[in-house]
């Protein structure tokens, strides 16, 4: 019989509670993002993009987004597809291609900003609780 090993349980594997916490946080935004009609990975893409009005680059979007190109090109197609947003070739440099928001991906904009107050509502926690938190994953991704 195996000897019992604590540090083995799953109770006890912060892995785990990341997991389990990470697909709690992204089951919460289903239903307000399927009001805006976007997935949670394309309402992170709009989020960048409602930051900078300018044109961006897939890769400035994928350095923003910890995503590689090879993951973001399907949720851009999709989202140009929808008509939020648009992808041209840089005259400059045809290797790069150029992301920018059409008029329907600005004015969802405005749909949109109620989303963080009620996932934060969600979250049961107080704005300082919210902060440090935030700031706590920010440094464990850094670590590692």
């Amino acid at each position: 019989m195996p000897v019992d090993v604590p540090q083995l349980h799953l109770d006890n594997q912060l892995c785990f509670a990341l997991h389990a916490a990470s697909r709690a946080v992204v089951r919460a935004y289903g239903p307000l993002l399927e009001d805006l009609g976007l997935t949670y990975p394309q309402y992170l893409v709009m989020l960048v993009l409602w930051e900078h009005p300018l044109p961006m680059s897939v890769g400035a979007i994928g350095a923003d987004l910890q995503l590689d190109s090879g993951t973001l090109t399907p949720l851009l197609k999709r989202l140009e597809l929808t008509g939020l947003l648009q992808r041209t070739r840089d005259v400059d440099d045809e290797r790069r291609v150029l992301t920018s928001l059409t008029s329907a991906g600005r004015s969802l904009r405005t749909r949109a900003e109620g989303v963080p107050a009620a996932i934060a509502a969600r979250f049961g926690m107080d704005e300082p609780a919210l902060r440090r938190l935030k700031r706590d994953l920010e440094r464990l991704t850094a670590a590692l």
